[in-house]
């Protein structure tokens, strides 16, 4: 049978929620604050101080994996207030930390404490809703997954002009620890366990091997290149380490991370389609900061006004397309949305150096109002076809599939944006006599090759749109209905029962 709950405890999710926020938006709130944070503390490199945030995303990385481990083993009471503790803690550590290694510390303990919040609120949103409403209540978890990190450059612009970036922590600080009040208050326990469930050290060791030597590899590429040896190898090493990792889940009983939702069509192909959308999302973010910032010379702050329209209609759109995906199912949403989403990157192509704030805001909006049509309906269709107990499990690769596929994605198109305007920038220069450079004429020639690069990574993103779009079609509605549930329910069972003996 389905186990969700008869009445919906409100209360609980709100908490959840609170702390998921946080936590999200902790996750892009530095990134802006990063020079500031080079001159307050005296760091000479910019690698070094990058680690704030490659560390930040390591740590979630690695222990995003286990979530379904600690999800099974441990009630969500005591999981969310153990993980919101640390989290509490860390953010303490790196709001008055006294020099670099503290606050780098302070970061890698928030990231240890948030990696379960998404998960841990996705879980308890699924058994605490029937299948057929679910895709209401999960818009509602998506205008916090997507707002709560799309608002970060925004907020933490304004923040880094006119304060100290340590305000980026002590704001955060006063909403952690209400959170975790609340929850020692009013929290409950939801969600079955199974405390005969055991963790294999050596999973573990594999997974954090694999994902974080990919994670770890894929961060420098961008800045250090592909061919570079640290690069190289711990990519080789990740990819090792995450093809032994798979086979080892395979193999065991009770694995770690449980790959059975594969089995599942629509979880699969859903799972498909969120890696390959988070890719040209992200993309997205990353190209069109670029393109604002370092081809205009819009300051970080009106950039990230510029963008504030497009993550905020993302957060309004979530809940509705929630609803919209209870009454009319995922596949026209998804098929919709997509295809507003090409239309948005074609035009992202085809800006110039003239191009008015207006069309920059209205087309980056747009594109934005697709993505949120596709994510959360799709994702929860996935969800849908699952068993209660694949639930954790799911979840986990969901986050961690966006994870690692949004940080190549990432990657790839910062290194296809430079290559590109490496070699435009060569045929610029090529036919002009270097006698007769300015500075102001080499400044227009590295406006324009960049422009080049960013026009063509789009074009790339484009073509994975398209991809996307692709695979939309095959899309197919989850049956909820009380029959279809009970079936998935009591073929899970009889699938389980050898391994349970």
């Amino acid at each position: 049978m389905d186990t969700h709950l008869k009445k919906p405890p409100y209360l609980m999710i709100s908490i959840l929620f609170v702390g998921a926020f946080v936590s999200f938006l902790n996750n892009s709130l530095l990134n802006v604050a990063l020079p500031s944070i080079m001159v307050d503390l005296e760091i000479q490199d910019y690698s070094t101080v990058q680690w704030l945030a490659t560390g930040y995303m390591l740590v979630s990385g690695i222990l995003i994996p286990a979530s379904a481990f600690l999800i099974t083993r441990f009630s969500n009471r005591s999981l969310f207030i153990t993980a919101m503790a640390i989290f509490t803690a860390g953010t303490a550590m790196a709001a008055f930390a006294p020099n670099f290694g503290i606050l780098l510390a302070g970061r890698m303990v928030q990231a240890a404490g948030s990696s379960v919040m998404g998960p841990l609120l996705m879980n308890v949103m699924l058994v605490s809703f029937p299948r057929e409403k679910r895709g209401a209540a999960m818009g509602v978890f998506g205008m916090v997954m997507i707002a709560a990190p799309a608002i970060g450059p925004t907020l933490s612009g304004y923040i880094v002009e006119y304060h100290s970036w340590r305000l980026l922590f002590e704001m955060i600080l006063p909403l952690a620890v209400i959170s975790l009040l609340l929850a020692v208050w009013k929290f409950d326990n939801v969600m079955e366990q199974d405390k005969n469930v055991t963790l294999d050290y050596l999973s573990v060791v594999l997974s954090t091997i694999g994902f974080g030597g990919i994670l770890y590899g894929v961060s420098n590429a961008s800045s250090q290149g592909w061919g570079d040896t640290v690069v190289i190898t711990t990519l080789v090493a990740g990819g090792i380490g995450l093809a032994l990792f798979i086979i080892r889940q395979l193999m065991m009983k009770e694995p770690l991370l449980d790959l059975r939702p594969y089995k599942y069509p629509m979880f699969a192909l859903a799972s498909i389609i969120a890696i390959v959308n988070a890719i040209a999302m992200f993309s997205g973010m990353i190209l069109t900061p670029a393109y604002v910032q370092d081809v205009r010379g819009i300051s970080p702050l009106q950039s990230g006004l510029m963008l504030l329209p497009g993550a905020i209609i993302m957060g309004i759109m979530s809940p509705i397309t929630g609803r919209l995906f209870d009454k009319f199912g995922p596949r026209i949403l998804s098929v919709l949305g997509l295809a507003i989403t090409g239309v948005s990157t074609y035009l992202l192509a085809h800006v110039q150096i003239d191009s008015t704030y207006t069309f920059i805001i209205v087309v980056y909006t747009l594109r934005m109002f697709g993505m949120s049509m596709v994510m959360m309906p799709i994702m929860t269709n996935g969800l849908n076809q699952l068993p209660t107990s694949l639930n954790p499990h799911g979840t986990a690769i969901n986050n961690t599939a966006q994870q690692v596929s949004g940080s190549i994605g990432t990657a790839v198109m910062v290194t296809i944006m430079n290559s590109v305007a490496t070699s435009e920038g060569e045929k610029l220069m090529s036919g002009v006599d270097p006698t007769t450079l300015t500075e102001a004429s080499t400044a227009s020639m590295t406006q324009q090759a960049l422009l080049s690069g960013i026009q063509y990574s789009f074009y790339v993103a484009l073509g994975i749109n398209i991809v996307a779009l692709i695979l939309a079609l095959f899309v197919k509605r989850v049956d909820t209905s009380e029959k279809a549930v009970k079936d998935i329910e009591q073929q899970d069972e009889t699938k389980t029962e050898p391994a349970m003996s």
